[in-house]
This record gives structure tokens, C-alpha cells and sequence, in this order.
């Protein structure tokens, strides 16, 4: 301590010396009218020290100021960021509903159109070991399912069902290549048979005088005993004629799109 006093003896004397001339000056400062030459030395000298003292104060409670603002504006900006998770789940919540009621509307329009009784159902797995080409549903044998029966969507045929449990039931979707259905074009009337082939179908056994065009839409003929006459199955995307044979090749694209498939219809009949 004594060393520390010793070395810096000169700059303490001399920083005493300038608080007492202060003080002095301070307490004389009101009684006189005029500046004296001491006065005079003493506010220059102390001036640049009153300087760097008042920029010192300044900067640190500047600092101080900000330090505390940017503490609370990040809060403020972790809580407004919660906000806005919050808000953007529920946007996708709602969107989510609003596509299912408007899935659910299509369902209610599309029974309101057929003549057979329909039992709502929605789709809780699919048979992803054979590219989707069953699903399975939430009804079973309990709600009246049977064998057979057909199961349509809003956009058109989805396929029959070929297995039901007491709660479930396995639907075999149009797209399997076991699945076919009697058809006919809508444009011109011209029959034949649809086959799955995996992610499209083919119109079968339709005679190569019979003009069928891209974008014709292919529906159920009615006969069979299984679907409604009249329920779209595809759009036709390509046709081949060869220059032999009595059939001409029609492909088609399904009506529903299977891979988004959430709510189909069971139809049954009237005597089920």
C-alpha cells in the first residue's frame, strides 16, 4: 500500500489539490459578480477533467440504457416468436379442417347424386408392400359392411371391398391389376372393360372403329352388378390402333388421386 502511495504520490497531491481549488471555487462561485484570475485557471484547468468525466458518466449509463433495452427486446422477441408458432399452428390446424370439410362436402354432394344408401368411411392404412393398391377403412362388418360392395370418392371409383372384419375392411383399389370394371366413354358411348396396371388403367376390348379421344372421360358402365352406371373411373391420356386386331389400346388416368385419399363412401344396396 505504502508503495503504491509512494509511486503515484505526485498524481494524488495533485488531484487533491484540484478537488480543494474546486471546492473553493464552488462555495465563492455565488458570492461574486466578477471572475477572478484564479477562477479563471482553475475553469480551464478543470474544464477538460469536468469533460471527460461528464462523457464517461454519459457513455456508461448510455450503455447501461441499451444493455437493458436490447435485454427486454430480446424477450420481447423470444415471446412474439412463440406468438407466432402458436399462430402458425393454428392456421395449419385450421387449414387442415377446412380441407376436410370441403373433402367431406364433396362426399355429402356426390351421396345426395346416387340413388344407393352410402356409408362414410375414412382411410386408416394403405397396403404399402403392393404400391397402395389396397386400403384399408375405419368400417367393418358391424356397420353393415359386406364383400363386394363398391367404395367411390367424390372424384370417382376407388374400388370394392374384398375382406371385412367386425370394425375394418380391406378395399381393393380399381388400380390393382385383379380389379376390373365394365366401362364405357362418356363422349361416345363406347364399351369396354378397365384394368388396373398399377398407377394407371386401361380400357380394354373397345373396338378400333370406336373414336375415342385424349381428355375423354371414362365411366362405369353399370353392368357387372358391383358399381352405379355413370361414375367416372379416368381421363383418357393416350390411345394406340394398330393396323391389326379388332381392339384398339386406351390409357387412362385414375379419376381419384389414391395417394391423398382420406374419406371415401361404401354404397350398398338396397337389399343389403
Amino acid at each position: 500500500m505504502l508503495d503504491w502511495l509512494r509511486k503515484f504520490r505526485k498524481i494524488i497531491i495533485m488531484v487533491l489539490l484540484l478537488l480543494s481549488a474546486l471546492l473553493f471555487y464552488s462555495i465563492n462561485l455565488r458570492d461574486r459578480e466578477k471572475t477572478t484570475l484564479f477562477e479563471k485557471v482553475v475553469l480551464e484547468i478543470s474544464a477538460p477533467f469536468e469533460m471527460a468525466f461528464e462523457y464517461s458518466v454519459r457513455s456508461i449509463r448510455d450503455w447501461w440504457t441499451h444493455y437493458v433495452w436490447l435485454v427486454s427486446t430480446a424477450e420481447r422477441n423470444r415471446e412474439l416468436e412463440e406468438e407466432n408458432r402458436q399462430l402458425r399452428s393454428d392456421l395449419l390446424q385450421i387449414d387442415e379442417i377446412r380441407q376436410s370439410n370441403e373433402r367431406l362436402r364433396k362426399l355429402l354432394d356426390f351421396r345426395e347424386e346416387t340413388s344407393l344408401p352410402a356409408l362414410p368411411a375414412r382411410v386408416i392404412a394403405e397396403d404399402s408392400t403392393n404400391w397402395f393398391h389396397s386400403i384399408v377403412i375405419d368400417k367393418g362388418s358391424k356397420d353393415g359392411i359386406r364383400e363386394g360392395m363398391p367404395v367411390v370418392a367424390a372424384e370417382g371409383v376407388v374400388g370394392r371391398i374384398i375382406r371385412s372384419s367386425p370394425h375394418v375392411a380391406r378395399v381393393l383399389l380399381i388400380t390393382d391389376a385383379s380389379s376390373a370394371v365394365a366401362s364405357l366413354s362418356q363422349n361416345n358411348r363406347a364399351r369396354g372393360v378397365c384394368r388396373g396396371q398399377g398407377g394407371f388403367l386401361t380400357l380394354e376390348f373397345t373396338l378400333r372403329q370406336k373414336e375415342i379421344k385424349v381428355g375423354d372421360r371414362i365411366v362405369t358402365s353399370g353392368t357387372g352388378g358391383v358399381f352405379p352406371k355413370g361414375v367416372p373411373l379416368g381421363n383418357v391420356v393416350r390411345i394406340g390402333r394398330k393396323s391389326y386386331g379388332l381392339f384398339q389400346s386406351v390409357t387412362l388416368v385414375p379419376a381419384v388421386d389414391f395417394f391423398s385419399l382420406e374419406e371415401v363412401l361404401v354404397l350398398r344396396r338396397e337389399e343389403e
